[in-house]
């Protein structure tokens, strides 16, 4: 190739790279800034005494482990590790960041080479009476094509996608974090049916205990036979409750291997139980401000954000004339040995301007869609925002009124069992009833019942304040493998 033409080549070259500096039309992205408000209660809510920990919780042991119980550690690590939801989250995560990977590494610029041999019969001119033998033509050469993308919308475009694909990535964070948190909610649930079906089980032998008193009693003639009919049928009655209770209890350990990522007939829950669970002795509270650096739907929110207010600058770069350089070469000859020679060479070198003239309208509609679109990603993000705020003071609100119900229900169980024991003393020795003994009983379990629940909500409401905060988990989460 003669030294001019290459030095045509290399200055187009360096324009290139030059105009492709330019800068990308369109507005750049800036992270809103954090909110004002610094805290999460509003004025006349009670606060709980359980302190904030202020830095969150330990994700270098897991959140969950709070909760002080080795069946919660053991069942979150294998719904960690077994969950197909996880691996639909994974799979997705995946499929976004290779989209992402393709609209960036879209090629401004090809490069072609081609070689060729063409056989040529003169007869094809329909000259008559000219000779026409068959001949041979070779041709080799290349080509070569540059996208100055002048006004940045191929990189808007890369913009973009490299947003959706890290808003994928928060996606799947909060797939992680609310698998955990179902798992032990799950599992305080399973914990207070099981403390629930105690109480009731507990009265139940208070009335067998009934019963066969009542029998002694009536054998050696203290006692009348209805006496005996009532105590069965108190009996028979809290026996009825014991049923929707289990199966309560079915359900809850079935939807417990069903996030855990098992058939019920191939894994069986543990038996939890709400006294071997320690209430965390702090809070992962944050400032409003570091909230919204880690919850995932925050985070997503501000990607999509991010990819929308991208698409302005790809719509409005489609007004702009669209620049491309290319450059060919070619050397053609009829014999292989003349294919090299200067003199059958042909090259050509020049820019081609595409300028959208017509449909602009069209095209500057399709840049208010975009801009309206960012607006709308913006209202979700500050809904977002919103919405953590209140879940966050929801359930610190509902912490401090579950210590007042537990403690309160604990005080009401307390004096029905000392009611019970008064009623079943005065009973045994002449001085009461057995309608007395029963309707102690009754309380006694409705109080034990209702301590269970107050319990388990406690704890409940514990987990969803670890997920309401985005609890770490990625240190203590397993490697999850392909098949997986």
């Amino acid at each position: 190739m003669p030294s001019w033409t290459k030095t045509r080549l290399i200055g187009a070259t360096g324009a290139a790279a030059l105009l492709s500096a330019c800068a990308a039309v369109g507005p750049d992205f800036t992270a809103p800034a954090p909110p004002k408000t610094a805290g999460y209660a509003m004025a006349g809510d009670t606060a709980s005494t359980i302190p904030a920990l202020g830095q969150g919780a330990d994700g270098a042991a897991g959140w969950w482990t709070a909760f002080g119980s080795a069946d919660l550690d053991r069942t979150i690590r294998q719904a960690l590790s077994d969950s197909p939801t996880l691996a639909a989250a994974d799979a997705t995560l995946e499929q976004a960041r290779a989209a992402a990977s393709a609209e960036r590494n879209t090629p401004t610029g090809a490069l072609n080479a081609s070689a060729e041999r063409t056989r040529i019969n003169l007869a094809a001119f329909g000259i008559p009476g000219f000779p026409s033998p068959t001949v041979n033509q070779y041709s080799v050469g290349g080509n070569i094509a540059y996208d100055l993308d002048l006004f940045g919308g191929v990189r808007r475009a890369g913009e973009s996608a490299d947003a959706r694909a890290a808003a994928q990535g928060q996606h799947a964070k909060a797939a992680y974090l609310t698998l955990t948190g179902n798992v032990a909610m799950a599992a305080v649930r399973i914990a207070t049916l099981r403390a629930q079906i105690a109480a009731v089980t507990s009265v139940i032998d208070e009335d067998a205990k009934n019963l066969e008193f009542i029998k002694k009693a009536q054998a050696a003639g203290a006692a009348a036979p209805a006496a005996q009919v009532s105590a069965r049928a108190q009996m028979v009655q809290d026996q009825a409750l014991l049923p929707d209770l289990n199966q309560q209890l079915a359900e809850a350990r079935h939807g417990l291997a069903l996030l855990v990522g098992h058939a019920p007939g191939d894994w069986t829950a543990p038996d939890f139980d709400l006294q071997a669970l320690t209430l965390p002795g702090k809070i992962p509270v944050e400032l409003p401000s570091e909230l919204v650096r880690r919850r995932p739907d925050i985070l997503a929110a501000e990607d999509e954000l991010h990819a929308a207010t991208a698409d302005i600058g790809v719509q409005t770069a489609r007004l702009y004339p669209d620049v491309k350089l290319s450059a060919a070469i070619a050397q053609t000859a009829l014999t292989p040995e003349k294919l090299f020679q200067y003199d059958f060479t042909g090259w050509n070198f020049g820019p081609a301007v595409s300028l959208p003239i017509f449909g602009r309208s069209q095209l500057k509609a399709q840049v208010h869609a975009a801009e309206a679109a960012a607006k709308a990603a913006n209202a979700r993000y500050q809904q977002t925002v919103l919405t953590a705020f209140t879940q966050v003071a929801d359930v610190m609100q509902a912490l401090a009124n579950d210590e007042a119900a537990v403690a309160a229900q604990d005080e009401a169980r307390q004096v029905a069992e000392q009611d019970l024991k008064n009623s079943e003393f005065a009973f045994q020795n002449g001085g009461g009833t057995l309608v007395d003994v029963t309707q102690a009983q009754r309380r006694l379990s409705e109080t034990r019942q209702a301590y269970a629940l107050a319990q388990g909500k406690r704890y409940a409401d514990a987990v969803r304040l670890y997920i309401a905060t985005a609890a770490d988990w990625t240190a203590a989460a397993p490697q999850r493998t392909a098949s997986n």
